[in-house]
């Protein structure tokens, strides 16, 4: 048998700015899709504000991730017949949110990270830390507790990557949201407070930064 998560025992408080690093194949994303409500454990836990995530059965567990949690995936993930603008709504579409709160919030959202004057532009006219940026809008428009994050900064050259974790370290300031980083990228780790280290599914250090 192999265990991707072993042992694992974690705890994160609101406002932290961590990240998850180690080897391919140390069980990052496996641990990241488990807190995420995507993965469930095999035994064990995962408890959010005292919710149990495997005691939700599949339509709650739907709703609890589109209401407290927002995911960042490495290729972006947009919907490509889609506007940025559009992108970055179409959760508070799904939680029936008023269309002008709507609009409201992705403009914020889309000034904050950059994209003023973008958000007419469909993906396929978006460069990648464009497009990321999109993505990191979007995981903030439902105000999440806490957003995931998998390997952002893989497909972006070095310029993108400060501008994008600037970004991220700025909405992770102002609005007090948890993020939580897997990652390879040394730009990412140097960024974040908290630093956990998983090897062959264990934690083998946490390191906390002043």
């Amino acid at each position: 048998k192999v265990h991707a998560v072993n042992s694992v025992d974690l705890s994160f408080e609101k406002g932290e700015f961590a990240a998850i690093v180690g080897p391919s194949g140390s069980g990052k994303t496996t641990l990241l899709n488990m807190l995420g409500g995507l993965d469930q454990p095999t035994e064990g836990s995962i408890v959010i504000d005292d919710t149990d995530l495997s005691k939700l059965k599949s339509s709650q567990l739907i709703d609890f991730r589109m209401r407290n949690i927002g995911f960042v995936f490495q290729a972006y993930n947009l919907i490509p017949v889609l506007t940025a603008k559009e992108n970055v709504e179409f959760i508070m579409h799904l939680q029936n949110k008023p269309k002008q709160e709507r609009e409201t919030r992705t403009m914020e959202l889309l000034k904050a990270v950059g994209l003023e004057g973008r958000e007419n532009s469909r993906p396929g006219k978006l460069s990648g830390g464009q497009q990321q940026r999109v993505a990191v809008a979007r995981a903030l428009a439902s105000k999440p507790k806490f957003v995931l994050a998998d390997e952002p900064t893989a497909n972006l050259d070095s310029k993108s990557t400060e501008n994008l974790l600037d970004i991220m370290e700025d909405l992770n300031k102002k609005e007090n949201v948890t993020f939580i980083f897997s990652t390879h990228d040394q730009r990412v780790v140097n960024k974040a407070r908290r630093v956990i280290t998983i090897e062959d599914g264990k934690i083998i250090s946490d390191i906390r930064k002043n």
